[in-house]
Parts: structure tokens; sequence; C-alpha cells
């Protein structure tokens, strides 16, 4: 399904290269195409997948810092009726390790109250009024599990089915499994948003061994949306594609003294730049859109936002993006300090997001695109039932909890309505339905078309894939 030219990336090349990338560079297509007469399909060329799929695009919400389940999605009135009382030994697992608490800690109940919303019966928090308007079109999964309690390891594990630096993210396979339906924008594209960059860094979002033609490309929200795109002052279209030209005769004569497969990347990202000259301010000038998006969304255009960013996903899929990651930072609510606490920030925080995550599913639904595109809502982990109280701090503030956690997912042959798993009475444990990360990315996998276990690449005399040695679809959460 690869073409050969692409898998024989080298040790030597991995190492000399996995400093660098593409980062601003991206593959698209000029309103001229006679200037493009010299171009082959290209390692982004889209292909068949495996078998037919459910999805042909996703849109993958990444929350940040682990958003609290617990008050938002898995309502516990154990929790409650036991505020503030030591949580019982027989919960705790012996040995277990905590990020920050200390000693024996106290149960902590919701601030929220939740009520059931749809014909599904879906339980949500009450900071989430836009998402219960839907509660009949996602699926909620309560039993997610990972191995990583801190937020580096935990987000590029989530992202790469390893804690491990150098592994090629989940756009990335999808990216070389399936290349992209757009001629004009990059397969793979990230928006940012939130308090900061994510943990994890671009290693969320990085091609690992995989050629760096695959690694996710980083738009921004203000200026350039793609840094080093635009020509220099004075010189022109025509000018710009012979000096490309010139380049990529150079280039494929280095390509066949050398053998190294990155050259075919550097001959992509040319051609990838050039087209983007066209294609990105048409995307991201979003004041054509009709005022009752911009009120669906709650965007104001020119800000850094989340909304913004879920609108420009929309218009991504719609000019044949595969993979589409946004990531809103700031959930990371251990009550340490005043404004961290669970009582501020989380409404704060469902403020910034639940609107638009709403916002988009709706508009995809309504523009016939959520059939085909997955959209997927979560963090790296959960939070704990326990007060995390960490110096004695009087604030309510969860800590990390790898054990139990909740995603949401719509569209793109996920079973709507449902609620799949279940955790114990204080949201400890899980005791129904365990899915790890693995089989979350096998069941993603699976709906765009792809077998998990034949998505593989050859990389220092081993066959690599995203779910490693494990991975079982989640067959509820199938249509």
């Amino acid at each position: 399904m690869i073409p050969p030219n692409i898998r024989d990336m080298t040790r030597r090349h991995f190492f000399k290269q996995s400093g660098f990338g593409i980062g601003g560079l991206a593959l698209s297509a000029l309103l001229d195409e006679t200037l493009f007469a010299r171009q082959g399909p290209g390692p982004l060329a889209s292909r068949a997948p495996h078998f037919a799929p459910k999805a042909k695009h996703i849109i993958y919400l990444f929350m940040a810092g682990a958003p609290t389940q617990l008050d938002l999605f898995d309502n516990k009135p154990a929790l409650q009726q036991h505020n503030g009382e030591e949580i019982p030994a027989e919960f705790i697992p012996k040995g277990e390790r905590f990020a920050f608490i200390k000693g024996t800690p106290r149960l902590l109940g919701s601030p929220f109250t939740f009520k059931k919303y749809g014909q599904s019966g879906a339980e949500l928090s009450e900071l989430l009024p836009h998402l219960a308007t839907i509660a009949d079109e996602i699926a909620i999964v309560r039993s997610v599990q990972t191995t990583q309690f801190n937020h580096a390891p935990g987000q590029i594990f989530m992202n790469t089915g390893s804690q491990v630096f150098g592994r090629p993210s989940i756009g990335s396979w999808l990216t070389y499994g399936l290349g992209s339906d757009s001629r004009d924008l990059p397969g793979f594209v990230v928006l940012l948003s939130g308090e900061n960059a994510p943990d994890g860094g671009k290693s969320c979002w990085g091609s690992g061994f995989l050629p760096t033609v695959y690694q996710g490309v980083e738009f921004r929200s203000k200026g350039d949306p793609v840094l080093f795109v635009s020509n220099p002052e004075g010189v022109g279209s025509e000018a710009r594609r012979e000096s490309i030209d010139l380049v990529t005769d150079l280039n494929r004569l280095h390509r066949a003294d050398a053998g190294d497969p990155e050259i075919d990347t550097r001959i992509a990202s040319y051609e990838m730049a050039y087209r983007m000259q066209s294609s990105v301010p048409e995307l991201t000038d979003m004041s054509k859109e009709p005022a009752s998006i911009h009120a669906l969304y709650g965007t104001e255009p020119g800000k850094v936002s989340f909304a913004n960013n879920c609108l420009l996903a929309r218009r991504l899929v719609e000019r044949g993006v595969r993979f589409v990651q946004l990531y809103h930072r700031g959930w990371d609510t251990h009550g340490a300090s005043v404004g961290t606490d669970i009582a501020t920030k989380v409404p704060e925080l469902c403020l910034e997001t639940d609107r638009a995550a709403t916002a988009l599913v709706r508009d995809l639904k309504q523009r016939g695109l959520l059939d085909s595109t997955l959209v997927v809502w979560g963090g790296e982990f959960g939070r704990t039932p326990m007060n995390e109280a960490r110096n004695g701090s009087r604030l309510m503030g969860r800590d990390h909890h790898p054990r139990a956690f909740t995603i949401w997912m719509a569209g793109g042959g996920v079973k709507p309505g449902i609620t799949v798993g279940r955790t114990d009475d204080l949201g400890y444990n899980v005791v129904e339905d365990p899915v790890d990360v693995h089989d979350l990315h096998a069941t993603i996998l699976h709906l765009m078309g792809l077998d998990h276990t034949k998505l593989t690449y050859k990389f220092q005399g081993r066959e690599f894939r995203l779910t490693d040695v494990s991975g079982t679809l989640v067959t509820k959460l199938l249509a």
C-alpha cells in the first residue's frame, strides 16, 4: 500500500533529521494548475484503506491537562455522601502512587449538579449545557484507562501509543496509511489554544520514525497562519516556481545518489509551501462565514480561541484534510492555589469549550459531514475522587488519575446516544468495559478503514504499529 521509496528510512537518517521537521510546510494546489505539470502524485496522495471506512476525516479535540471526569461526566452520589471522609483502603491498590497526594486522602464530592438528558438519558454536569442538547448524538466512554499519570508522558502516550519520545502520532499514522484528500493543504493540521502549548510538546503530533512529511503542521491564529510560506519582498509567483523547479531537479539528483527518503519529503515540502500561498489565506478568512455560524460557535475573528479553532477545523475537513487536532491547555485543576481549583477553573474552561465543541458537531451534521467525520473529545488521563490538598490547601482540587477517565465521540461510524463502561461507586476503578489507550486507537483506525495490526512500518529491523502489540476493538462503540 505504501510506496517503497518512503519505507526505506534508515537509522542514520532518522537520527540525522529527528531534531528538525517541516513545521510550517505543507502540500497544496494553486489556482493555476499549469504551474504543476512536473509534479507527481507525491507521498500524501490519497490511498485506499484496508476495508470500507465509516469515517474519512477526524477532528480530535484534545483537552490538555486532564479534564475532571467526576465533575463533568461521571456522577458519583457516594462522593457527595462521604465528602471529607478518608477513602476506604480497599479502593486503593497496594503500593499505589500519586503525583502529589500525600498520606491518606479524603473523598471530594463534586460541587456541581448532574441531570439526565435526551432519550439516551446521558448524565451530564450543569457545566455542559450545550453538550446536553446533543446528548443523543454522542457516545460517552467512562472507562478509559492509561498507564501514565504525569502530563508530558501521558499526552505523548495518548497520541502515539507510547510514553517514549520518537514514536509517530496517530495523525501521522493515518496520513501515512491513507494519504490526504486535499491537494491544497497538509494532511494533518494542529491548532492550539488555551494557557500554553501541551506539556508533551511537538512530540504529540510528530512523525517519529516515519518520514517527516507525515508530521502535523501547526497553524497559528495570529499573524501568518503558517511561518515562512509567504514570498520574500520582490519575488513573484513565476520566479518562485522556477526556483522550486531548479531545486527539485537538484534534490532528485541527490536522492538518486544518497538514497535518503527524507529528500522526498523535502521535495514535497517545497511544493506544499508554494501551493499554500493561495490556499491558506482563503482557508483562514472566516469573515465570509454567515453571522449565524459565528453566533453558533461564539467565534470572534482574529482572536486566539478554541471557538475559532473549531470553526477552522470544520473548514479544514471540508477541504479534504485527513486529521485535524485541536489542543486546549488549562485543565490541570489541582486546587493548589487560587484559580486552579475546581470551583473556579472548571466553569471557566467549560465556558471556553462547551459551546464551540457542540457547535462543531451540529455544524458538521447540518452540512452532511458528520457521518464521514469522527469527532473525539478527551484528555490524557482523569482526576482522583479524593481532594489533593497539596501543602494543606483548603481549595477543591483533584490529583492525576490514570485508572479511570472519560472521553466522548461523535459521527464517523460511532453509535450515538450510548454510554460505554462504568466505574465503581467512588469513580476510582473501572468495573465494566475497560478501554485502554491501544483499544481506543485500534477503534479509531477501524472507523477510518484501517486494520491496526496491518498498518505497520519497518524501523530498526522491527515492524512497528500505533497499537504496539495490543489493542482490541471497542465493538460497543460501532454503529
